[in-house]
């Protein structure tokens, strides 16, 4: 079972907490973590996009010109598609892009992303942060205090208020339960800084 030093708010080093092979020691199945953060990406997609078929454009009732007699190609209707205005050939409609996965390969695939990280070097664990009001720079503080550099995902084992609204103005920060946990978080952040607490709750949801 592997182990991590655990940073006090301004960046000392207080004891270490073991962390669970299962959960941050797991094979990396490269495989697995694209299938999963390809159907998570395809499940944000809204899928409102939608095009006008021939038959859905108005007009088109009386045809343009004579069958014969003019020299120009025949036309039926303003609605055929080589018409400007007129309906789309194959064009997208409304639809779920949604892809199932089993709960088998998504467990494996975070795990295997998050292992991924550890291995990296790109998990840090913090006993807290020592907010007591909602401060940004003090925030800022502690990130330059552990070292964090890139986009940083804070895993919190619950919600806090102050720390939320502090990294609300920080674009390269973003906040997650410990719960909630996916693919395409874990693999965006370029470091990873979990509360003790949060990983306690990781290893208990998904280890």
């Amino acid at each position: 079972m592997a182990s991590a030093p655990v940073l006090t708010a301004k960046g000392a080093k207080k004891g270490s907490i073991e962390l669970a092979d299962s959960l941050f020691g797991a094979p990396v199945r490269s495989a697995l973590i694209h299938q999963a953060a390809m159907a998570q990406l395809d499940a944000r997609r809204v899928g409102t996009a939608d095009t006008l078929t021939r038959a859905q454009v108005r007009g088109g009732g009386r045809k343009p010109w004579r069958q014969k007699g003019t020299g120009r190609a025949r036309q039926g209707s303003r609605t055929s598609p080589q018409w400007r205005g007129g309906g789309v050939v194959f064009g997208p409609h409304p639809r779920d892009y949604a892809v199932k996965v089993n709960d088998k390969v998504r467990r494996a695939a975070l795990r295997g992303a998050l292992s991924a990280k550890t291995a990296d070097g790109a998990v840090k664990v913090v006993e807290g942060f020592d907010l007591d009001k909602i401060q940004t720079k003090a925030l800022v503080e502690r990130l330059s205090a552990w070292e964090v550099h890139g986009r940083v995902l804070l895993v919190l084992a619950a919600r806090d208020v102050d720390v939320e609204r502090s990294a609300a103005n920080l674009r390269e920060v973003r906040i997650i339960l410990a719960d909630s946990l996916n693919v395409v978080d874990l693999l965006e952040a370029d470091t990873i800084v979990f509360t003790r607490d949060g990983v306690a709750r990781a290893e208990a949801v998904f280890a």
